[in-house]
Parts: structure tokens; C-alpha cells; sequence
């Protein structure tokens, strides 16, 4: 069985015309001498490398379309008729103080000084793709006023329009990144931080010395990978004059800017962008422990670290190098990662699927801890986007995983509420949205609740930060009834043993029970008594 379907996807704006296809290349049955389009390969033939990449860029998020063998559906969650763990110690459980609302969805992370936040998610990086840029105020304000944690990914600085060096080639002003901080800290209210990640070239531009000094950070996240590739972050620019500028400032651009034919071709519109992209990484222990301790000398007292779909390899050093660096948390992100313009042949074919990533953690972590080794905090990525997917993830990893970093389903919410805003003001709401009202209070079932808060400040709130908000008392409210279905009345209490495979594959490489074998001892005792 073909795990996907290649060749054609509406990621790259591709489809077959034939009916039938190959199962293996994705070429129609019968390729058709005279065909008008328009396979990935057919459009391959006239704009070549430009085919790679999902788009139009800047309007889309992009997710992979591979179906891995095993995946988090592969589990369910058990359900008690018995029991209440994590009530407070004053509480008597009964059914009239063991209700779901009471549930405590609160989680924490962090080596010695904790970070508190409402939920167990927070939001993906957010870096220097166009459409984390023309909509961080709703993903800002929305993590903010949620009480999640807001990850500002790799290259902000680095791609600022406006962007100032000093004579050694260090950040002496960025806007951007100004901008990005000051509207999360508007509505930050002690739930959750604002995470800047650092790549090969944020830390030679010396960001993470400009959010110390110019924003008084206390912590900083470093970059190794992500889930989605194995290649540095890309965007695409076009103007002429932006991707020289940004050569200039060490990316790798393609075509190169630099050459006069590259420009004489773009000038006379046979191409009309150019691609940057971050270049790859290289790490070993000695140097990333360097690195730690030199970022604790500048004075950040809390760093963590978000890495990727690597090998086993590339996850041990993770875990091993992060518990002697004593980090606060490692992001594990699994295939498929990808909200922006990674190249989608990579989105589909690279790396270790998340499901698998974890039962890897899982295995790696009880063996450290075994040898007495404290592990750092986890999260994991790579998919999220429900309740019973967060709390499957909670509960594979315990005690390790903490929280489930989420990429566009975060981000989905923030555009609709952006986009209602829009509509409502044309005048144009279609009827999807209409069908529930034709004002904010009707249309956002959170609205008064947001009002009733912050009062007069809501005119500051923008509708894509009530959509993220909104979206996140939906996982909250549905983590609750998981929760409460399975007896765990707190975070901690989650386990491992609250799950059961439902197939033999998914027990083998998980190591959560088959579902005809979970709890048969504790069962056969009752019917043995």
C-alpha cells in the first residue's frame, strides 16, 4: 500500500488528469502525449526548482499529506468507573465534587525556576515566514490573553527590513523583533513567555544578546531542526534589491543575486522570486555546552531547546547533552512539521514520524532516569490539533512530556478571526459564519467572557486573538472531559497505563498495551476472587 500520493497535490497546485494512477510515481495510468497539465512533473518542466515549494507563499500554511503506518488514532484513552486522582486533599471524591469543569489543566516546565501555563500547548515557532509576520498581533495577543507560551522563530532579525548592525556585524536595532515582543507582553499576564529561537545565523547577528539587553529576556531558545526538514528555515523575497541585501547579510539566496544573468532573467520576469534560505547546523557536545554556558554568563537563567525529526542518534545528544546543560525544556518535533514553505517532497519523505519520535523519547528518557540522570522537561510536535491528540501525547510520554507544541492549527484560528474581522466590516460575512450572527458577541461564543475582563482594553484585542483564545477553551474544555473520563483530575496524574493500542503494531512501537491485554491481570483477579 502507497502511504501518499505523489506527483499532484493542492500544495503545489498539481493534479493528474488521468482518473488512475500510478501507485508508485503518482504518473496518470495513461500519460498523455498532448497533455495541458498539470502534474508535478508536468509544471517541473517549465518552472523546475519553483515546483518544490507549496504555495502561493505568504497566503498558505502547508501540512504534509503522508499516511504513516502508525499513528496517535492508533490509541484510545481509557475509561474508570472508579477513582479520582489529583483532587485537592480537602476534596472527598463523589460524584458531586468529581466533575470535569473542577479539572486542573494547568502544566509547568522548567529545570529549577518553573513557567506556568493555562494549558498544555502552546504555539510553534513563528518566525520570519510572511504569514507570521502580517499576522502576529492576533498570534501574539491570542497566546497572551490564552496563558500559553509564544515561540518567535529563527530569523526575525536577520530579515528585518529595517535592521541595524553595529561595526562588528552584531544586532544594534530591529524593529521587527520590538514589534513581535511588545505586543506579546500588552497582555501578558505571568501565563506562559514569549520564546526567541537562535539559529546558526541569529547567533552571528548576536540576538540573543539584543533581547537580553534591549528586552530584558531571561530566556532563549536554541534551534537545532524541526519535524517539517532537515535544511535551514526558507522564505522567498521578491525584490531584486531584498535578496541582495540579504545576501549580504550572509543567507544563502537562490538563484544567486549577485550574478548579472541571474539579474538581467529576473529584471525580464523569467522568474519572480528569490529564495532564502538559513544554512545547516553542526552540533557536538563539547560546543553546545560551550554555548550554554556562555549564554548563562550574558545572564539567561532559563534555556531550552527545539529540535527535530533527526535520527535516534540526533535525539539521544538532544536528551543526554540537554539534562547535563540542565535546560527547561526540549520541543521534540516530529514528521510531518511545516507551517510555512518547507519543500514538500521533504515535508512527506524526511524524518521520523511523531508517533514514533515519542515512543523513542519515551525509551530513551526511562533509561537516563534509570542511571539516575534528571531529564529535561518535554514537549512534543509535529501534527497536534485536538484535545484527545494533546492528552494521548501527555500520557504516552509521562512524566516527561509536560506540553504539545502546535503549529497551524494555532494559527488557523488567529486568520479566521482576522478574516471575520475583515468581512464584517465589507459587509460581506458568508453564510458559514452569518448562520451565528451578524456582531462579534454573536458570531465569538468567548466574547463577553473577554469583555468581561478586560473591559475597555478589548478594542485592542484584534478578532484573530478571540479566535485563538476561543479555539484554546475548546482543547481546554475537551482535555477536561478526557481527563475526567479517565480519573485524572490533575496534569500529573496522567499516565501511560490511562492508554491501550489498538493494534499489535501500534503496542510494539509504543509500548502502551495491546487493548485484549491492558489491565487482563487486574481483570482476572476480580474474576478470580
Amino acid at each position: 500500500m502507497n502511504l501518499r500520493r505523489p506527483n499532484a497535490s493542492a500544495a503545489t497546485g498539481t493534479f493528474n488528469r488521468a482518473r488512475t494512477v500510478v501507485p508508485m510515481s503518482g504518473i496518470c495510468t495513461d500519460c498523455l502525449d498532448g497533455c495541458r497539465g498539470g502534474c508535478e512533473i508536468w509544471l517541473a518542466s517549465l518552472r523546475g526548482r519553483e515546483v518544490i515549494y507549496p504555495g502561493p507563499f505568504g497566503e498558505i500554511t502547508a501540512g504534509a499529506d503522508k499516511n504513516y503506518p502508525v499513528d496517535y488514532s492508533h490509541l484510545n484513552i481509557q475509561g474508570y468507573a472508579v477513582g479520582a486522582k489529583g483532587l485537592p486533599d480537602e476534596v472527598e471524591a463523589g460524584p458531586d465534587t468529581a466533575i470535569f469543569p473542577i479539572v486542573d489543566t494547568e502544566t509547568e516546565y522548567g529545570w529549577e525556576k518553573k513557567n506556568k501555563m493555562r494549558l498544555p500547548i502552546f504555539t510553534g515557532a513563528l518566525g520570519s515566514t510572511d504569514i507570521a509576520r502580517k499576522n502576529w498581533e492576533h498570534f501574539a495577543i491570542g497566546a497572551a490573553i490564552s496563558g500559553i507560551t509564544l515561540v518567535c522563530g529563527e530569523n526575525v532579525c536577520g530579515i528585518d527590513p529595517q535592521l541595524e548592525l553595529d561595526s562588528n556585524g552584531k544586532v544594534k536595532s530591529s524593529p521587527e523583533m520590538d514589534r513581535r515582543i511588545q505586543t506579546y507582553q500588552r497582555f501578558y499576564d505571568g501565563y506562559g513567555e514569549m520564546l526567541v529561537q537562535m539559529n546558526v545565523e541569529d547567533t552571528r547577528f548576536g540576538v540573543a544578546e539584543y533581547a537580553l539587553k534591549k528586552h530584558n529576556f531571561d530566556t532563549i531558545e536554541l534551534k537545532w531542526g524541526q519535524g517539517a526538514k532537515s535544511i535551514g528555515g526558507e522564505i522567498k523575497v521578491n525584490a531584486i534589491e531584498r535578496a541582495l541585501e540579504l545576501k549580504k547579510r550572509g543567507y544563502i539566496v537562490t538563484p544567486d543575486p549577485t550574478i548579472p544573468e541571474v539579474q538581467k532573467a529576473f529584471k525580464e520576469g523569467e522568474f519572480k522570486e528569490f529564495e532564502r534560505h538559513s544554512r545547516l547546523g553542526f552540533v557536538d557536545k563539547e560546543s553546545f555546552l560551550k554555548e550554554i554556558e556562555r549564554l548563562r554568563k550574558l545572564g539567561f537563567q532559563r534555556i531550552t531547546l527545539k529540535t527535530g525529526a533527526y535520527s535516534a542518534v540526533e535525539l539521544a545528544m538532544a536528551l543526554r547533552y540537554g539534562a547535563e546543560a540542565k535546560l527547561d525544556l526540549i520541543t521534540i518535533d516530529g514528521a510531518p512539521g511545516g507551517t510555512g514553505m518547507s519543500p514538500w517532497p521533504m515535508m512527506n519523505e524526511w524524518g521520523i514520524p511523531t508517533f514514533y519520535l515519542e515512543s523513542l523519547t519515551y525509551q530513551f528518557c526511562e533509561k537516563l532516569t534509570k542511571r539516575g540522570v534528571k531529564v529535561p522537561d518535554i514537549a512534543m510536535a509535529g501534527g497536534f490539533s485536538t484535545e484527545d491528540g494533546v492528552f494521548k501525547a501527555l500520557a504516552m510520554g509521562s512524566p516527561y512530556v509536560k506540553a504539545v507544541c502546535i503549529g497551524r492549527a494555532l494559527m488557523i484560528p488567529g486568520m479566521v478571526g482576522k478574516n471575520v474581522g475583515k468581512w464584517l466590516a465589507e459587509g460581506d460575512l458568508p453564510k458559514t459564519v452569518s448562520k451565528y450572527g451578524n456582531s462579534v458577541e454573536e458570531i465569538f461564543v468567548c466574547y463577553e467572557e473577554l469583555r468581561e475582563k478586560y473591559g475597555g482594553e478589548m478594542k485592542d484585542i484584534p478578532l484573530g486573538a478571540v479566535g485563538i483564545y476561543t479555539f484554546c477553551q475548546k482543547i481546554k474544555v475537551g482535555v477536561q472531559q478526557f481527563m475526567a473520563g479517565s480519573r485524572n483530575f490533575r496534569l500529573s496524574t496522567i499516565s501511560r497505563k490511562d492508554l491501550m493500542a489498538l493494534t499489535e503494531e501500534a503496542a510494539k512501537v509504543s509500548g502502551i498495551p495491546y487493548i485484549m491485554d491492558a489491565y487482563g491481570a487486574e481483570a482476572n483477579n476480580i474474576l478470580e476472587e
